[in-house]
């Protein structure tokens, strides 16, 4: 409601002519009206102002994230799918997809495959010598086995009808194969184990057989009998003959060695050497010309030196001076006892509070020669 008194527009001016209540009014409106555009305005303007500032934040925001002056990578399908265009429509190819593909503005290099994350692990070679592959293998549930051994036989002579008989002794020992243990520990990441869905648990535990059959094999030949099992280079017992050269071997030198065996050994002996030196060998030949080696012509049938088997491994020593490249016998001879196969304790504990996980591993395993006799080595001078 309005009101003429002062309160309300205050007192009417008369200017020559006196206002009528109707202008008044009219007056009172407009001004009303003007208040109203003018408090609209601003708070239109601050709305926009407030619009630009958010706008602004944002654009700072990324700008400061890591990798910002990098050019934004698009989305995988979407990559993927443009450049499937690219390879059936060529120069054809819409623009929207071209721009998808494109990462520099080199028009000779300027469209790049869409790159993919491979799940297959690429490894180094793991190389070991297949011991366990000719020797005795035996399991054990107790820290080592004794093995009674027969040093000598009786001593039996021809008597006449009425003279007595000698007494025999003949000689009894023990020969003892030890467990020995072998040990290590890795450390991974929680967030590498769920994030590669198992498969990085799984290339640990792979790297640890590796790492346990190489080194195990590497003791099986020349171990040092103390911490590791004894390895056949080690063992004193085995007889040796010695090559006229410190650099290289004859063919005669071979044969010497094997028929320095019994029979019984020399028919099952296997000849054990590395690879370079079964190359030396293999250029060896007899009197008429004819290489030593024979090659196999049957599947599955390995190659032969002097009508034996022969097994190549990595940890023998190359032709050297004093060093035994070659050692031929009967592999039987050579005893492996398994305690404990690959044991891996996960252990999500011991460091929870850094987010790791250890991983332990143990095997434990003995091996020594139990009889020498079965052995040769060609030793070089």
């Amino acid at each position: 409601m309005l009101h003429q008194g002062p309160g309300a527009f205050g007192a009417i001016e008369r200017k020559g002519e006196e206002e009528t209540p109707d202008d008044v009014v009219t007056k009172a409106i407009a001004d009303l009206t003007k208040t109203v555009d003018e408090r609209l305005s601003a708070v239109e303007q601050k709305a926009d102002t407030t619009k630009l500032v958010e706008r602004l934040a944002k654009l700072e925001a990324k700008a400061n994230r890591p990798g910002a002056g990098e050019q934004a990578k698009p989305d995988l399908d979407e990559v993927r799918k443009s450049f499937a265009t690219y390879l059936r429509l060529g120069n054809a190819t819409p623009a929207e997809d071209l721009k998808t593909l494109t990462v520099s503005s080199d028009p000779q290099g300027g469209y790049l495959a869409p790159t993919e994350m491979a799940s297959e692990f690429i490894r180094n070679l793991v190389q070991f010598s297949p011991v366990r592959g000719i020797a005795s293998v035996r399991s054990t549930a107790a820290p080592s086995v004794i093995y009674p051994t027969r040093t000598g036989i009786t001593n039996a002579a021809w008597k006449g009808e009425t003279q007595a008989q000698t007494a025999s002794e003949p000689a009894f020992g023990q020969a003892e194969v030890v467990v020995r243990e072998i040990n290590t520990y890795v450390d991974i990441s929680n967030q590498l184990l769920a994030d590669s869905a198992g498969q990085a648990e799984s290339e640990v535990r792979l790297a640890l057989e590796e790492d346990f059959g190489q080194k195990e094999a590497l003791a099986f030949i020349s171990g040092d009998g103390v911490l590791a099992p004894e390895g056949i280079l080690t063992n004193t017992g085995i007889s040796s003959t010695t090559a006229a050269s410190a650099t290289v071997f004859t063919s005669d030198e071979l044969i010497t060695v094997m028929y320095a065996l019994p029979a019984m050994y020399r028919n099952a002996g296997t000849w054990v050497m590395n690879g370079t030196t079964l190359a030396t060998l293999r250029k060896l030949k007899d009197g008429q010309g004819n290489y030593l080696w024979q090659p196999s012509y049957q599947a599955g049938l390995p190659e032969t030196l002097l009508g034996r088997p022969i097994v190549e491994m990595v940890d023998m020593p190359d032709v050297a001076t004093g060093a035994v490249p070659i050692i031929f016998g009967d592999w039987s001879g050579y005893r492996i006892v398994d305690r404990v196969g690959l044991s891996v304790l996960v252990n999500p504990y011991i460091r929870a509070t850094d987010g790791i996980t250890r991983m332990h591993a143990t095997r434990r395993v003995g091996g020594r020669v139990l009889q020498a006799a079965k052995f040769r080595k060609l030793k070089m001078a």
